[in-house]
């Protein structure tokens, strides 16, 4: 599989990636094997670029992806975790937002330069590395966080928490740093004064929803701030089409989105091509002087393994000039 940079860092990804919120239990608990054996899968497929998270069943993720690492090549693949949610040793739960049987951690937000500290020390010990390649600031922005906390949580990323990323990254305890949103807007809000080395951008620039593409990719471009593609299905309206009860960012779809959905389905199938291979190789093919890798996520072989097949066969030169 192909690799591709970060910019200057020195950070190489593969141009495919494996996102980790499933094997954290996201909606549906898998066992430990289940999760070495997608791992795997990955792994036999090229894959050498895996993104997890603290919050991700909290610390599930993590420390399953670390034992599967434990012993591979340090030099033959990159590893992004994300900052601020701190976890402290609490109460087991039933579930965590949105992960089943999540680790016995509580999560609190903290995006100061002790929260990011204390949450990298935990990630480095589930994940057994000493030097994680990407960090990424996770969810800042008035989408998760709300208009009414927000401001605080910024004021602390940019006095405190955003200069200590830069301090690790001169001294090179980590690689890289960036964001890790659901979101164009707060990219936009740092970029245009402060320097991030890569955005894992989930669901915005995709076959469906475009917004990335007037202003957030052409700075990209301006500051050499790489993008990675997370988020490529919706939330599964593209995987499974404009069925009712389909969700779209991480809800069910209004009907306006079902038919806006339905038209693409019907066009791609003119060209003899189904709606998940024009959303996968959509992600595939943005210019790669911008997209670092294209991140699939899923706890099923089967499903992961159809989206690899998909990724490896381009579209029919019609199929293609539909993408646009």
């Amino acid at each position: 599989m192909n690799s591709r940079s970060i910019g200057s860092t020195g950070v190489e990804v593969s141009e495919i990636s494996m996102g980790c919120a499933s094997i954290g239990n996201l909606a549906v608990a898998i066992s430990d094997e289940q999760a070495q054996q997608v791992l795997q899968l990955a792994w036999d497929r090229g894959v050498r670029y895996f993104d997890t998270a603290p919050r991700y069943g909290s610390g599930r993720s993590e420390a399953r992806l670390g034992q599967f690492l434990a012993g591979k090549p340090r030099d033959q693949f990159a590893v992004s975790t994300k900052v601020g949610r701190v976890l402290t040793p609490g109460p087991q739960r039933a579930e965590a937002y949105g992960f089943i049987d999540p680790l016995p951690n509580d999560v609190h937000y903290d995006y100061t330069a002790a929260g990011i500290e204390k949450s990298l020390r935990g990630s480095r010990e589930r994940l057994g590395l000493e030097k994680i390649d990407i960090v990424l600031v996770h969810d800042i922005g008035t989408y998760m966080l709300g208009a009414e906390h927000n401001p605080a949580h910024m004021r602390d990323f940019l006095e405190s928490g955003l200069p200590y990323l830069a301090e690790l990254k001169a001294k090179g305890l980590v690689g890289a740093y960036g964001l890790g949103v659901n979101e164009t807007e707060v990219c936009l809000e740092l970029l245009q004064d402060h320097a991030l080395d890569v955005i894992l951008l989930a669901g915005r620039w995709t076959l469906l929803d475009r917004k990335a593409e007037a202003e957030l990719v052409p700075l990209c471009r301006e500051k050499g701030t790489k993008l990675v593609l997370g988020g490529v299905f919706n939330s599964g309206i593209l995987a499974v089409g404009p069925k009712p009860g389909a969700w779209f960012d991480y809800a069910p779809a209004s009907p306006d989105l079902l038919q806006q959905v339905a038209e693409l389905e019907n066009r791609f199938a003119a060209a003899e091509t189904g709606l998940a291979h024009a959303a996968l190789q959509f992600a595939l093919t943005r210019p790669q002087d911008v997209v670092a890798s294209v991140l699939l996520g899923g706890a099923e072989l089967s499903n992961l393994k159809k989206n690899l097949d998909l990724l490896a066969k381009p579209l029919s030169n019609p199929a293609r000039h539909l993408l646009g």
